[in-house]
């Protein structure tokens, strides 16, 4: 027998009562368990259990994610991942950049500096959770930027950090031969040198309009919201001759469920719930590699 899906559990709790609950709920649903493998370091768990399932269809494998989470396992995730997508030989890994590559948001650093913080993080908030228009709502928050002097760009570059495992994913895709990019809300100014430094191998975000050494409180051309990241996820795709199923998206906001969608597997990020609730996979902990386990990396 050949496995046609692989079940990946993930979390600071792997335990062997909730992997026996997950045995019976794949069981009951007509898939065989083939193989079982632990793996993980001393922050996560991870178990592997390759399976055959009598339905491997888009919709089998969405009905078959419908009953694994209404079992409410506790102490770990579970994604179900397509087989063609785990063993491929060439995969993109396209993320979002706020809250899932790093672990700010940026526009909420850039505030700081003009005194809004609190009052843009609240509709970046709004925004995310898919409650504003995006395009609207990033306009209104760059506007209170406006007569910053440039230079508080380079001071947000400093504060900003990579999520805990980013380097490593990056690395571990890039070293298997497969495709990284990201694409972004925030701004090229500050994606640009994280994106020379991980070798990323396509970036887009938006570009704050600077004249006279200060801050227009604009953006300059079109908005990257949540069109134009599904749009340069197949874009990239094809440039690379990546098929879609082999594409693995993540992102934790509003604006990235057409790109989640979209790819061969979509993952949220600590994410919102409205974003938890359509992607075909979480991750809850903080550790962004988790992604390589999922894409089989």
């Amino acid at each position: 027998m050949t496995s046609n899906v692989t079940a990946v559990s993930y979390g600071l709790n792997v335990t062997p009562t909730g992997l026996e609950q997950l045995r019976s709920v794949l069981t009951a649903r007509g898939a065989k368990v083939l193989s079982e493998n632990s793996l993980g370091d001393e922050r996560y768990g991870v178990h592997v259990a390759e399976l055959e399932l009598p339905d491997a269809t888009a919709a089998g494998l969405a009905g078959l994610r419908r009953a694994v989470a209404e079992a409410s396992i506790s102490g770990f995730d579970i994604a179900l991942v397509p087989n063609g997508l785990r063993t491929a030989e060439r995969k993109l890994l396209i993320m979002d950049v706020d809250s899932t590559l790093i672990q700010q948001e940026v526009i909420e650093l850039l505030a700081a500096y003009a005194g809004k913080r609190e009052e843009v993080a609240a509709v970046t908030e709004a925004a995310m959770r898919g409650e504003l228009d995006f395009t609207q709502s990033l306009h209104a928050r760059v506007q209170v930027l406006a007569g910053l002097p440039a230079d508080v760009v380079q001071s947000v570059r400093e504060e900003v950090k990579l999520s805990e495992g980013a380097a490593v994913l990056v690395a571990a895709f890039k070293a298997a031969g497969h495709v990284v990019a990201v694409v972004s809300g925030g701004f090229n100014q500050i994606l640009e040198p994280i994106a020379a430094e991980l070798g990323l191998d396509h970036w887009q975000a938006n570009e704050l309009e600077i004249v006279d050494g200060a801050l227009t409180g604009k953006v300059l051309g079109a908005v990257v919201d949540r069109a134009a990241k599904e749009k340069y996820l197949r874009e990239w795709a094809a440039a690379e001759g990546i098929a879609l199923e082999h594409t693995v998206a993540v992102g934790d906001g509003a604006n990235d469920l057409d790109m989640l969608g979209a790819a061969g597997i979509g993952v949220a990020f600590n994410a919102k719930p409205a974003v938890r609730a359509v992607a075909d996979a979480a991750i809850n902990m903080p550790y962004l590699d988790a992604v390589r386990h999922v894409a089989g990396v």
